[in-house]
């Protein structure tokens, strides 16, 4: 790699351990208002270690060069390697976990995937509880955007780091006051989570830390059972807004709070997931209600509608064992994983945008052949008109993402199925994976302490690369394997 492109990288990473040392210095606060000062040498080690290297890379690696798309796309894609790094070690020296656990918690945190290898949250420090709903709130917004919102550059070279983490949508022309008003957004939102569920009967501590993993569509809690250890219907019928609300454009969220309340009902990504979560739900409440016989219809029907919003939102909060679930109920959860929340917003899949893409490209395909050939489709995405060359790109685009996003999802499903216990049928394991790969967090079972390492490193590569949507982490894999090539 040439000297410049290495003194890039190496300056831009240098702000984003800065960054990350800044957080774990900030979550400091929690030890010493708890008094669990045990905790305050695990969260200082790793942050004076990332801010004493970030100002080494930052001042060995100074250049002017302007950052180009591959910069971006490496740097992201490193980003999000070595945020999770750094908050692992908390875990080792405060909760006596293994490094590879630590590392998978960690990722799990960052990624907002919420599977994890602790077994019992609730007897976890204070300290370590915040930490990985911290880590998934800060994840929900994304590692790159925390850098640029914090580190001051010029509009072009933010832009580019913000598009390489799968962002498009600006809300105002400035790069700079469009993170400033995500981040607005952000906190006002979290913000009412917390007193929703306050008021809903959730303890205070426990409000903070589900708001915060609820709008960042994370999925941690602070209990064993998750969610349905609080055994409330109101705190339930709370977090199902508050899911969709991390779910939801934060475009759409800032036209809301402007006075466009009609955006939640004309924007075509909004009205997508809502028809979504319409049909899914339905489909799933009677799936389960006629799989499982005898059953209480009020609560399966309400832990089905439940886990289909906490599923198609990627945020993984769970009020049912779904391992009981039949097959039929698992595809359609799948389904709603793959499919994801929105384009703009905290959740992970290959978003909504792309779906409705998918199907309004084959009905496009449809007309063409039903249609004379002389006659002119118009190609409309709700008010928007794209033109052929437009259609052909994005359709390409998707086609791409959608290729790449199964055949990760195989790999992962062939190295799970060599490594899981018996008694976890196929469907299971593909579930486990789609849960990995689209950032959702909802087990069957499989994910726990007792998984071989092979499972493990598979699953954080899948959260990895569904988290930076595949292409900077498929470009950062390409940049070293043929580095010697080049």
């Amino acid at each position: 790699m040439p000297f410049r492109d290495t003194a890039i990288l190496c300056r831009n990473i240098g702000d984003l351990l800065l960054v990350i040392g800044g957080v774990l210095l900030a979550v400091i606060i929690i030890p010493i208002t708890t008094k669990e000062y045990f905790m305050i040498p695990g969260c200082l080690i790793p942050a004076s270690g990332a801010i004493i290297i970030g100002l080494c890379l930052k001042y060995l690696f100074k250049t002017d060069d302007v950052l180009e798309t591959r910069h971006a796309m490496t740097i992201a894609a490193l980003g999000w390697l070595i945020a999770p790094l750094f908050c692992a070690i908390p875990f080792v020296l405060g909760a006596n976990m293994p490094f590879l656990d630590a590392y998978f918690e960690s990722m799990s945190g960052w990624t907002g995937t919420g599977l994890t290898m602790i077994a019992h949250p609730s007897e976890l420090s204070h300290t370590l509880q915040f930490l990985r709903s911290f880590m998934q709130w800060l994840g929900g917004v994304g590692v790159i955007v925390l850098v640029i919102s914090i580190i001051a550059r010029h509009g072009t070279y933010m832009y580019a780091l913000y598009h390489a983490e799968g962002r498009d949508t600006k809300i105002t022309p400035r790069i700079r006051d469009t993170i400033r008003t995500i981040w607005r957004v952000y906190l006002a939102l979290t913000a009412a989570g917390v007193g929703l569920l306050w008021l809903a009967g959730m303890p205070l501590w426990d409000s903070i830390n589900c708001a915060m993993t609820g709008i960042g569509t994370g999925g941690f809690t602070v209990t064993d059972g998750n969610i349905a250890e609080y055994h409330s219907t109101t705190i339930e019928i709370v977090l199902i807004p508050i899911m969709l609300a991390g779910a939801i454009p934060f475009l759409v969220h800032y036209q809301v709070i402007m006075r466009k309340t009609s955006s939640y009902f004309k924007d075509i990504q909004c009205k997508a997931i809502f028809a979504m979560v319409l049909v899914g739900a339905t489909l799933l409440v009677l799936e389960n209600i006629f799989s499982q016989g005898n059953c209480n219809l009020m609560t399966t029907s309400g832990d089905s509608v439940f886990q289909f919003v906490s599923t198609i939102t990627c945020t993984g909060f769970q009020t049912a064992d779904i391992n009981r679930w039949t097959p039929t109920a698992h595809i359609i959860l799948i389904i709603a994983m793959i499919i994801g929340g929105t384009a703009g917003s905290t959740s992970g899949g290959i978003k909504t945008m792309r779906a409705v893409m998918l199907v309004k490209g084959v009905g496009w395909w449809l007309k063409k052949i039903a249609l004379p050939q002389e006659a002119v489709i118009a190609y409309r995405i709700g008010k928007k008109t794209l033109s052929e060359d437009h259609k052909n790109a994005e359709l390409e685009e998707v086609s791409l993402l959608l290729n790449l996003w199964i055949i990760f999802l195989l790999v992962g499903v062939v190295v799970l199925l060599h490594v899981v216990p018996a008694g976890f049928n196929l469907d299971c394991v593909i579930l486990e994976v789609a849960s990995a790969q689209s950032n959702v967090g909802l087990s069957t079972g499989i994910t726990t302490a007792s998984l071989p390492a092979a499972g493990k490193i598979m699953l954080i590569g899948n959260m990895w690369i569904g988290r930076l949507e595949i292409i900077p982490a498929i470009f950062l894999l390409r940049t070293l394997l043929v580095r010697e090539v080049t």
